[in-house]
C-alpha cells in the first residue's frame, strides 16, 4: 500500500537570482533595486537582527520606498523574563503598519520568521483612536487600557505604562517614540500633548493620537480557552 503525501512544497514563484561577493553598500543598491522593481512588498531575510537594522539604514540611503524591520524577541524558550517593553512597540507598530504596506520592504532576522505572529484583524478591530474634543469617559478608559495590557504607574517611563492624576492621563502608546499627556474637562479631551520622559515636560500639542494594544495576542479568557 503507498502513503500519500501529506505535505508538497509549494511551486517556484519566480526565477532564482543569486548575487555575490558583493562588498560595501553593494548588497543595499542592489537589493533597493529589487525592491523598486519589484511589484508587491519583498521580505528579506537575514542572519540575526544586527544586520536586519544595517541593511534597512542602508536601503533607506538608496530608496524612498518603506524599509522596515519585525524585531527578534531577544529572549530563549522558557525564559523567566519578558521582552523588553521597547521590542514588544517596534513589533505593533510594523505589525499594525503591515498590512497597508503595498510596496518596500520587511527585513527580518531567521529567528524572527519562524515566529508565529497575531492575525491582522487583532492589531486593527482593538486600536483606538483618541482625539481632542472628544468624549470618553475615565473610568472607562482606565478599564480598557488594563484589559489591553497597559501598566497603572506613578510615573510614565516606558512604552506600555500610564498614569492618573485627577483630570490629567500620562500615557506612552506602543508604537509611538514620545508618551502623551492628556487633560480632561470633565469626560471630554481638552488637550493631547507629547512629553519629555526624563523632564515629565510637556512638549507638542496634537490632535489625536493612535492606541495600539500592549500585547500582540489577546490575553481574554476565551482567547487563553
Amino acid at each position: 500500500m503507498s502513503l500519500k503525501t501529506r505535505y508538497e512544497l509549494p511551486a517556484r514563484a519566480a526565477d532564482t537570482r543569486q548575487l555575490g561577493e558583493m562588498t560595501g553598500a553593494a548588497c543595499a543598491v542592489e537589493t533597493a533595486s529589487i525592491i523598486e522593481q519589484h511589484d508587491g512588498p519583498v521580505i528579506l531575510v537575514t542572519r540575526d537582527m544586527q544586520n536586519a537594522l544595517r541593511l534597512r539604514d542602508e536601503i533607506r540611503q538608496f530608496t524612498a520606498l518603506p524599509a522596515e524591520t519585525l524585531a527578534d524577541w531577544e529572549t530563549l524558550p522558557y525564559d523567566s523574563f519578558s521582552p523588553h517593553q521597547e521590542i514588544i512597540s517596534n513589533r505593533l507598530s510594523t505589525l499594525y503598519r503591515l498590512p497597508t504596506l503595498e510596496k518596500g520592504a520587511l527585513i527580518l532576522p531567521v529567528n524572527t520568521l519562524m515566529q508565529k505572529v497575531c492575525p491582522p484583524e487583532f492589531l486593527t478591530s482593538h486600536a483606538l483612536v483618541m482625539a481632542k474634543g472628544e468624549k470618553l469617559s475615565r473610568d472607562k478608559l482606565r478599564e480598557e487600557l488594563v484589559q489591553g495590557g497597559y501598566r497603572s504607574v506613578e510615573q510614565v517611563l516606558e512604552h506600555g505604562e500610564f498614569a492618573i492624576r485627577g483630570a490629567l492621563l500620562d500615557l506612552f502608546p506602543m508604537g509611538s517614540e514620545l508618551p502623551f499627556r492628556i487633560d480632561f474637562f470633565d469626560d471630554e479631551i481638552d488637550s493631547l500633548r507629547t512629553f519629555d520622559v526624563d523632564t515629565q515636560r510637556t512638549l507638542d500639542e496634537v490632535n489625536a493620537i493612535n492606541l495600539l494594544p500592549a500585547h500582540e495576542f489577546p490575553t481574554d479568557k476565551d482567547a487563553i480557552e
